[in-house]
Formats: C-alpha cells, structure tokens, sequence
C-alpha cells in the first residue's frame, strides 16, 4: 500500500475541494444575511484574492441540496480518508443549515457538528483529573486540599498582568524555534510571524487573529508562566499559526485543495484544528517540566468543566448565575477572569459547542501521533498539516 504522503492528492480531489470551498462560502453569506453574525461560518478565508467566489445560494434549502449532491460526490473520491472527511464535513453542515432553517436540539447541534458523544465530561473523568493534578503538585512540594495547593501554585508560577505581552512575545520567539528544530520547517520567515496584543472583556483566553499576525491576549484571567507557554504554542507554533501557514502554502503549491483556505466553526475539522494545537507542545517534544505536565493537565480540567457548563445552560436549562456559579465552585485558577469569559463563550448559542471541541481534540491527535514510528512521524506531520481532518481521518495515516 502506498503511502498517503508520497503522493499529492488526485486532481478529482482538487477539483472537488474548489467546489467544497465556494458551497461552503455560499452557505457562510446565507448564514451572514440571515444571521447578521459577523464572524460567519467561515471564520478565516485565507482565498485574498478571490479564487474561489462564493456558489450563489438563495436560501438554506438551496444550500442543503447542494451539500446533499457534495456529499454523494464525496463517495467517488480516490483517496480513502478524503472520502470520509468530506462526507463528514457535508454532514456537518448539512447539521448547521438544519439548526439555522429548522432549529435543532442542542444535543443533536452536538452530534452533528462536531460528530462527538452528546454528553459532557463524565465527574468520573473530571475526579482523575483532580487525582493526576493533586498528586502532581504534591511532587512539587505543595500541600492541603487541592483548591489550596493550585492557588499557592497559580501564586507563584504568576506573570504580572502588565509583563504578560512582553513575556508571550519572549515565549513566540522560542516556540518559533523550537518548531523549526524540531517539528517541522516553516515556509516564511520568522518575521511573517505573530504579535501579542492585550485584550479585556472577550469570550477567549486567547486567539490566532492570523489575517492581521495577531495574537490576542485575554488579560483578564490570572496568567502563569506555564500558561503562557501553552498559549504560544496552542495560538502559535507549532498550533495555529503553523496551521494556516501550511494549509496557505500547500494550497498555493497545487498540493492542497481550496477548502484548506478556509477555517470553519462547527465543523467536523473543529476537534482537531484544536487538538493538533494542544497537542503540538509533545509533538515539539516541549513538555520539559512538572510545571508544563500541570498545565497540560489543567487544561484539559478546564475544557471538561467548560463542556459541564454548556451541557447545563443549554441542554438542561439551568440559570445562567446557576451555571457561573458552577463554573467559579469548580475552577481551581484563573480567578473571576477565568470564569466570566467562559461564561462567555458558552451563553453565545452559535458558539457554545465548541468547547466540545478542546475536549475531544488533544487526545484524538496525540493518540494518532503516538501510534506513528518515530521515523515516520515527519510523513505523518505532512499528512496531518496538509490536510484537513475530523477525528475519524487523523488515524487513517498509513
């Protein structure tokens, strides 16, 4: 069997994944128009010049019948893993349009966007998180209850809210190279890369604002050192920015096809764009410390009470003061910043599944790149750049 990185993708695929691109543009102005979300479905179209205009779509039923006659064409498609992700990839919008036209239970919002289990992280699995974080921090020599034992250690790992730009800028740099050591070769310059900015009062920790090579910086929870590492690399490289950097390039290489240009919320490829970003800090072979494991820890904790906070206001209907309250009972760092802008993220009602997103993403990705022999994990970096994934594709590697 040949390898699925020796090879580029057949022009079939290519030419399908210019239709993909422009169906999917069409279906983000229909949502634009009707929704008046700015954002939109398409987030990022890194297409500047025009390429790929968006299919004229009247309505949401003229997007479902295109979607439905791409997805039956994704069943002809050469290569095994493009098969699947494309027809997951219709599915899911197939998913979106249904919610915008029709409405759709949050629970089947859930499933169908992002193909995952409709249910939060389990007590079960939040408790052996606490076990590994509790026990980790007594290594590090702190003591008394967990709660305890994460502020003195949020205390004394802090970066004062007015060093944090300079110090993420520190941090870019070295994650920069670090990538280019490591993981892979860029294909710019490190002057083509990301600056800090500081932000108050939004809904992210932090976000890869790469149109305009910004990072923007949330200021408003309690910032550590090892948080600030993670975030420079999750929003940085090897997470995001080395992302859209490859999929641009490859695109512009013929390699790639055009719906690499662009960067979807809800989707089947949300797990992964995120996981391959939390897990890029093992794959860079970076996790150099107890501090680092914590944080790795911490953020996965994080994301499963994010996913409890969610399931709560939308799909059992608690009050939102109810569900803050959880989340401020449950969060072991951060403080008050912490908690409102997860508040945040999880009240805006076309948002709030993708906390499911970091949830599932970490673990899909560094299970696949675990199982990959180490001297063919640069083959699998190729495959896992270059092409866009959902959870099912990212261990179809051979």
């Amino acid at each position: 069997m040949r390898s699925t990185v020796e090879y580029p993708l057949s022009s079939e695929t290519l030419r399908y994944g210019a239709s993909m691109a422009r169906a999917l543009l069409g279906v983000d102005a229909v949502y634009r128009r009707e929704s008046g979300d700015g954002d939109g479905l398409a987030v990022l179209n890194m297409d500047l010049e025009g390429h790929y205009p968006p299919r004229p779509l009247a309505d949401y039923d003229a997007a479902a019948r295109t979607l439905e006659a791409l997805r039956t064409e994704a069943g002809t498609l050469p290569e095994p893993d493009r098969r699947v992700y494309y027809r997951e990839l219709c599915d899911s919008t197939l998913a979106f349009v249904a919610w915008r036209a029709e409405g759709l239970p949050f629970r089947d919002q859930l499933a169908g966007f992002l193909h995952v289990p409709a249910r939060p992280a389990s007590e079960e699995e939040l408790e052996d998180l606490r076990d590994a974080m509790r026990s980790l921090l007594g290594d590090l020599g702190y003591a008394g209850t967990l709660q305890e034992r994460c502020a003195r250690w949020e205390a004394a790992t802090r970066v004062p809210p007015r060093a944090v730009p300079d110090r993420l800028t520190d941090l870019l740099s070295a994650a920069w190279d670090r990538t280019a050591e490591t993981l892979l070769t860029l294909p710019a310059p490190k002057s083509d890369g990301m600056r800090a900015q500081g932000v108050s009062g939004v809904s992210f920790n932090a976000r890869c604002d790469y149109a305009n090579r910004t990072i923007e910086l949330n200021t408003d929870p309690v910032l550590t050192e090892p948080a600030l590492k993670h975030l420079a690399v999750h929003e940085g490289y090897g997470g995001h920015y080395v992302q859209f950097k490859l999929r641009e390039h490859y695109a512009a290489q013929g390699m790639a096809p055009a719906d690499n240009l662009l960067s979807l919320v809800n989707s089947a490829s949300s797990c992964v764009f995120e996981g391959i970003a939390d897990a890029a800090m093992e794959m860079m072979d970076w996790v150099a410390s107890p501090h680092d494991r914590l944080q790795g820890l911490m953020n996965r904790y994080r994301a499963g009470i994010g996913t409890v906070a969610a399931w709560r206001l939308h799909e059992l209907g608690h009050p939102p003061d109810q569900v803050r309250d959880g989340l401020r009972e449950e969060a072991l760092t951060g403080g008050e910043g912490w908690v409102e802008n997860r508040m945040r993220f999880v009240s805006a009602p076309s948002r709030a599944v993708l906390i499911w997103s970091y949830w599932w993403g970490e673990p899909v990705v560094a299970a696949a790149w675990r199982g990959v022999a180490p001297e063919r994990r640069r083959d699998f970096l190729r495959y896992l750049y270059g092409r866009m994934h959902s959870n099912s594709t990212v261990g179809m590697f051979t």
